[in-house]
């Protein structure tokens, strides 16, 4: 089975005290370190195939099969990527309970996923980068790193000025905690910076963040 650290952050924000956590365990369209890229679509097939078996995808720690942690109560695709909502077991599990902490905490803040290859082709545009274009999820972990990260919400805030629109708050807090800036700094730098984030997309605000951007991709 492979494995594929996503580098979506977990978002956070949506912990619950009941242990409920939600991110993208994927994201479509993007280029891996690993010279990879998952097409959308990619996972509609196995989901409808653990659906029917009444199969769960794990949520697991680190990808290590002896550390399921908690449950994925729902995994579908959007356009961006695939989404994941579950629960840590903290009541169950101490493994649990220590993970939770260092979501929560920051210290564990990315997803992976585990899987097997059904479809695969070259990208005839890009040299070097494979499209997944079908997979078989089996499992999707709470992870120290990934290798999305920082070109990833890169990508996602540039393509939103190019489409015409401006990021969203958590878009901007992710790219800042993937260039290197604590939670608290990031949360901050966002929170000074929303008025520019609510202008226009077209405006001055955007040609600043697009620079800002740029700055901080060098």
């Amino acid at each position: 089975m492979l494995q594929k650290n996503s580098g979506l952050a977990l978002d956070v924000k949506a912990l619950g005290e009941d242990g409920v956590i939600e991110g993208y365990a994927s994201a479509f369209n993007v280029i891996d370190s690993y010279g990879e890229m998952v097409a959308p679509g990619a996972f509609k097939g196995s989901l409808a195939s653990a659906k029917k078996e009444k199969r769960s995808i794990k949520m697991l720690l680190q990808h290590d099969s002896w550390q399921p942690i908690g449950v994925w109560d729902e995994l579908a695709e959007d356009e961006k990527g695939l989404r994941v909502k579950g629960r840590l077991l903290i009541e169950v599990s101490p493994k649990a309970a220590e993970t939770y902490g260092l979501v929560r905490e920051g210290a564990l803040d990315e997803l992976s996923i585990g899987y097997r290859e059904i479809e695969t082709a070259p990208d005839r545009s890009q040299d070097g980068v494979t499209i997944l274009k079908k997979l078989d999820l089996r499992e999707v972990s709470i992870v120290t790193f990934g290798a999305l990260g920082r070109a990833a919400h890169i990508d996602e805030i540039k393509s939103c000025l190019e489409a015409g629109k401006m990021p969203t708050l958590r878009e901007f807090e992710g790219f800042l905690r993937d260039a290197g800036f604590s939670r608290s700094k990031a949360e901050a730098i966002a929170a000074s910076a929303k008025q520019h984030l609510q202008g226009e997309p077209g405006g001055k605000a955007a040609d600043d963040m697009r620079r800002f951007i740029e700055r901080l991709r060098a």
